[in-house]
Parts: structure tokens; C-alpha cells; sequence
């Protein structure tokens, strides 16, 4: 017997349930931190607050720098003109030129103070000589007082030879209050930038949050399988229509290459289903019916042949895919390929002759080329395989490859029914088919090989009317040095 295993509920973990929150609860106790629009709108407000910062202390910096360096200045032209009078006419010039200045009622912020050798006042418009300045020739600002009055004033001592001592300054208490005038204003407009900055950061981050989830509910209902909605354009011209535009454009080429797997999904069914069944009925009847082995070798043939078309589908279907994902790029050499070209007609002249038709081949001597030499002669077997199978008995066959301006021209006509100018659009298509080409064999895979081949060389396929017929015309570009060297440095190492 088999022992039975049983497990005893944990109360720990009873009440507990494994479900991922849904997304918007995860919305909601995401961290602002975390939220892309919170990180903008504080880049924004940091680098604002530190400009108008930056600007509002170069100003006041300057400002105060202006009146300082002016202070000094005028301080400086005073001591140089009475250490002049004193050197020319003596302490009494130097006495006489202090009364004068004193005296004149134009600037009354001018301070002035001699002491004698010992210290005693000779003539002034200070109390006393201030406390704390002891050093000659050096700069001091200090609090004094002129009258009785309290005030700040910019000093400058000076020794002189007779060792008198004199004191030249400004009173500065005006402009320190000027100063903090300006202090306050740009304090003031320190604190308006800043709620400017909180403002447009706030602004900033609904845009934000308004473009995002604009951006967001279009991707959720593409997610829940509406391919028809498209990101809204304010219609501004800015960066952020732009970037719905790149979005829509992304959404339209998705848009196509859904339809474009469905209708190859669709194509797929509907090609192969015929030669399935068939392949299926042959060995059905031949298992109820064959009476020899005969009967059965060949029922058997026929249904491989049948099976060996639908891997031929699936092998060209894989060869188109491998080509338009670039990897035949690492086998990209370099090729002549009129030698290639001129086999391929030997080969097709005699197929065009067993079908009453003419094949007027004209190929250069020389086409150089950088690319995949077994790639390139398929996609030529296929255009010429395609204009003999549609061209009337008695008609020619045009193949034609030249160089001109560094560009190979492989062009083959034909005087067959051609493709319609609506069709062309869609006969690089995988398994489209014209209406004149249904009654013909083949899988309509022909054209989107070429196509691809073209694409991968950096060339074109185009397909136009040959009044009446179709001509279709490869154009790649010719082998140069430059091309060499860059396929070599893009080549993997090794």
C-alpha cells in the first residue's frame, strides 16, 4: 500500500495571499521619490533656486564691491593729498589743508583725526582715536563716534616722519544701511524666485504627469489588444509631440506588422492546405485501394512531392527571415558578378528556347560588388524564372546588368500580363499573388526573396510596366574601397 502524505495548515501563513498588488496600487504606495514627474519637478526647482541664488548674489556682491571700492578710492586720494601737504609745508599746511576739508559742506561723511607724536589731539572731527585700529596702512571699519553720535565708519591710519599720526576715513553708517537695504530686497527676491520655482516645478511635473499618462493609457489598451489608439498631439509643435509622433509612428509600423503576420498566418493556411490534403487523400487512397506495390511506391511519390513543395515554402520563408535579419552579412565578399550572371543566362537560354521564347541578354564586363554572390544570383534566378513563366510564346525576353555611377542595374523585362499599379505596392508581400497570377504555380514568395536580398545588399527592387509587361530592376551599389574597409571593421573579430 502507498503511504498518504497529508499537511497541517500553518496559521502563519494561512491569511497571507501571494497576489501581486495590481498596478495601480502599486501606483499608490510607490514612493514620490520614485515618481518620474517628483524627480523633474525638483531638477527643476534645484537648478532654478541656484541661477536665481547665483544671479541674486552676484548682484549683491557687485553692488557692495562698488561702494566699497568707491569708499576706498575717495579715502585714498584724501591721504595722498594731506601726506603731500605735510611733506611739502609741514604739520601747519597739514593742519590748515584738514580745517578746509572739515569745513566743506559738500561731502559731510569725510573723517579726519591728527595726533601728535604723544598722543595728543591736534585737530579732528572724531572724538578719539578709535580702540581697535592700531595698524598703519591697513583697513579698518569700525564704530566710532562724531559729535556724540554713534557711528560706522571706513578707516585708514597713516605714520608720519615727524610722528604725528594721522586717521583718514568716511562714515560708512549710509551705505551699511544701504547694503542691508539690498540684502533684504534680495532676500525678499530669493524667496519669490523660490515659490516661482516650487510653481513651475508643479507645473512642469503635471505636464509631465499629463503627457505620461496619456502616454500610458494608449500602451494599456494597445496591451489589452486595441491596436487603433494612438497618442494625442497638443498640436504645439514642441518636443513632446514630437515624441507622440515617434510613438505613432511605432504604433502604425506594429499596427502593419500584426496585419502582415496575419495575413502571412492566413496565407500559410490557405497555400498549404491544398497540397496537405492532397498529400493526405493520395495516402488514404492508397492504403484502402492499392493493389499492388506499384500503386503504392507511387502514391507515396506523389504525396512527397507534395509534402517536398510545403518545405520548400517553409525553407524560402526561413531564407527570408535569416536575410532581412542581416546575418548573411557576416558571408559578404568581394564578388564579380558578370561571370556569375553570364551562367545564369547559358542556363535560362536553353529553358527560354523550350518555351518559343527569345532571351536578348546584355551584360557589363565588369560588376564589382560587396556582398553574398549565392544570395544574389537566387534573387536573378527568380526575376528570370518569373519573366519566362509569364511570357507568351514568341515574345522576348529582355536581361540586361550595367554600371553606372557607382550603382549595378540588373533589369529583366518581359511581355507578360505584368502587375497592376495597385498591386505593385504588395508584391514584395509574402505569398501575395495578382489576380493573373492565381491560375499559376508558385508560392508567392518569389518577389519578397528579391526584395529582401536587395534590402540587405543596401539596394532597391523596383517593379514598373513594360507597355505591356513588367520590368524589374535590382539596383546595388557597386564595390569601392570604402565599402570594403567599413565591412571589414563592422565584421565580428575572429
Amino acid at each position: 500500500m502507498g503511504t498518504i502524505l497529508t499537511t497541517k495548515p500553518n496559521p502563519r501563513v494561512m491569511g497571507r495571499s501571494n497576489a501581486k498588488p495590481a498596478p495601480a496600487e502599486r501606483r499608490r504606495t510607490r514612493p514620490l521619490i520614485r515618481s518620474a514627474g517628483i524627480r523633474f519637478a525638483l531638477a527643476y526647482a534645484t537648478i532654478f533656486g541656484l541661477s536665481s541664488f547665483a544671479l541674486a548674489f552676484s548682484l549683491w556682491y557687485s553692488t557692495v564691491g562698488l561702494l566699497q571700492r568707491q569708499v576706498q578710492l575717495a579715502v585714498h586720494n584724501d591721504s595722498v593729498a594731506l601726506i603731500h601737504d605735510d611733506q611739502v609745508g609741514g604739520a601747519s599746511a597739514l593742519e590748515a589743508e584738514l580745517r578746509l576739508r572739515m569745513a566743506d559742506p559738500v561731502d559731510g561723511d569725510r573723517i579726519y583725526l591728527l595726533l601728535d607724536a604723544r598722543g595728543n589731539r591736534l585737530i579732528g572731527n572724531l572724538d578719539q582715536w578709535p580702540k581697535s585700529l592700531d595698524e598703519s596702512n591697513t583697513w579698518y571699519q569700525l564704530p566710532v563716534k562724531r559729535g556724540g553720535l554713534a557711528s560706522v565708519a571706513l578707516l585708514r591710519a597713516f605714520a608720519l616722519p615727524d610722528g604725528d599720526r594721522l586717521l583718514v576715513g568716511r562714515d560708512v553708517r549710509v551705505r551699511a544701511e544701504l547694503r542691508n537695504v539690498l540684502r533684504d530686497g534680495l532676500l525678499w527676491a530669493l524667496g519669490l524666485m523660490f515659490a516661482l520655482g516650487v510653481i513651475g516645478a508643479f507645473f512642469i511635473r503635471s505636464l509631465f504627469r499629463r503627457m505620461m499618462r496619456d502616454i500610458s493609457t494608449t500602451t494599456r489598451a494597445i496591451a489589452r489588444g486595441d491596436l487603433t489608439r494612438r497618442v494625442l498631439k497638443t498640436g504645439d509643435g514642441d518636443e513632446f509631440d514630437e515624441l507622440a509622433e515617434i510613438i505613432n509612428d511605432m504604433l502604425d509600423r506594429i499596427s502593419r506588422l500584426m496585419d502582415g503576420v496575419r495575413q502571412v498566418s492566413n496565407a500559410i493556411a490557405h497555400d498549404l492546405r491544398t497540397p496537405i490534403t492532397r498529400a493526405r487523400t493520395r495516402l488514404e487512397d492508397a492504403s484502402l485501394h492499392a493493389s499492388t506495390r506499384e500503386d503504392l511506391e507511387l502514391a507515396i511519390e506523389r504525396a512527397t512531392l507534395d509534402l517536398d513543395g510545403i518545405v520548400a515554402v517553409f525553407e524560402a520563408l526561413l531564407r527570408i527571415a535569416e536575410i532581412e535579419a542581416g546575418s548573411r552579412r557576416a558571408a559578404f565578399a568581394a564578388v564579380d558578378l558578370a561571370p556569375m550572371l553570364q551562367d545564369i543566362d547559358e542556363l535560362y537560354r536553353a529553358v527560354a528556347e523550350e518555351r518559343g521564347l527569345v532571351l536578348d541578354t546584355v551584360i557589363a564586363r565588369e560588376l564589382p560588388l560587396l556582398g553574398d554572390r549565392e544570395l544574389v544570383q537566387q534573387a536573378v534566378a527568380n526575376l528570370l524564372d518569373n519573366a519566362l513563366k509569364f511570357s507568351p510564346s514568341g515574345t522576348t525576353v529582355t536581361f540586361s546588368a550595367r554600371i553606372d555611377e557607382g550603382i549595378i542595374e540588373i533589369s529583366i523585362t518581359d511581355r507578360g500580363p505584368g502587375i497592376s499599379e495597385e498591386d505593385r505596392a504588395r508584391a514584395t508581400e509574402r505569398f501575395f499573388r495578382a489576380e493573373s497570377a492565381r491560375s499559376t504555380a508558385g508560392s508567392g514568395l518569389g518577389l519578397s526573396l528579391v526584395a529582401a536580398v536587395a534590402q540587405l545588399h543596401n539596394g532597391t527592387l523596383h517593379l514598373g510596366d513594360n507597355y505591356p509587361g513588367l520590368r524589374a530592376t535590382i539596383n546595388l551599389p557597386a564595390r569601392t574601397e570604402a565599402r570594403v574597409k567599413a565591412a571589414a571593421r563592422a565584421m565580428p573579430p575572429g
